[in-house]
C-alpha cells in the first residue's frame, strides 16, 4: 500500500476491519504464543519444525495486523448519508444491464479494501468500478475487462 494513500471504507467495512484487528491482537496472538511455548518445550530449536511453523505463523499474523493498522490510519470513512442517487459513487448500489450477455446484475461500488467480486462488491479502482463511477441512470459504460470490452447500461442507483 502506498504511504498515506487514502483508503475509502464504508462504515460496515470499518467495523469488519476493527473486529478482525481485535481478534488478531487478542485471541490469535495468544494462540500463537502458546504454540511457540509448546514447541520450545520440545528442545533443540534448530531442527524443530513445530517451532519454525509457529514463528512463521506469528510473522504472517503480525504482518496482517500491521496492514490493518495502516489501512485504518489512512481510512476515509464514507458518509453514506451524503451520497445522492443521481450518479454512481463509492457506496452506491448499482443495477446494470450487461449488454453483451443481456443480463441484469446488481453490484455495490466499494473501496478497494472491501471488494469481494463473489458478493458483487466491486472496487472503485477496478475497470468496472472506474467505468461506472460518475454515470447516471440510462448511461452506458463501455468497459475494457480481462475478457474484452463489455457494455453496462445503468438501470438504477440506490444506497
Amino acid at each position: 500500500m502506498a504511504a498515506n494513500k487514502k483508503i475509502i471504507l464504508t462504515a460496515e467495512g470499518l467495523k469488519k476491519l476493527e473486529e478482525e484487528l481485535e481478534l488478531l491482537k487478542g485471541e490469535k496472538r495468544s494462540e500463537i504464543a502458546e504454540k511457540i511455548k509448546v514447541a520450545r518445550s520440545y528442545g533443540d530449536l534448530s531442527e524443530n519444525s513445530e517451532y519454525d511453523d509457529a514463528k512463521n505463523e506469528q510473522a504472517i499474523l503480525e504482518a496482517r495486523i500491521a496492514d490493518i493498522e495502516a489501512t485504518l490510519k489512512n481510512a476515509e470513512i464514507l458518509d453514506e448519508s451524503e451520497i445522492n442517487n443521481d450518479k454512481v459513487h463509492v457506496g452506491s448500489i448499482v443495477k446494470v444491464l450487461n449488454i453483451n450477455l443481456n443480463r441484469e446484475m446488481t453490484m455495490k461500488i466499494v473501496g478497494s479494501n472491501e471488494s469481494d467480486p463473489k458478493k458483487l462488491f466491486i472496487s472503485d479502482e477496478s475497470p468496472v468500478g472506474l467505468g461506472l463511477l460518475g454515470k447516471t441512470i440510462g448511461d452506458v459504460a463501455e468497459i475494457e475487462t480481462p475478457r474484452g470490452s463489455v457494455g453496462y447500461k445503468v438501470l438504477d442507483i440506490t444506497r
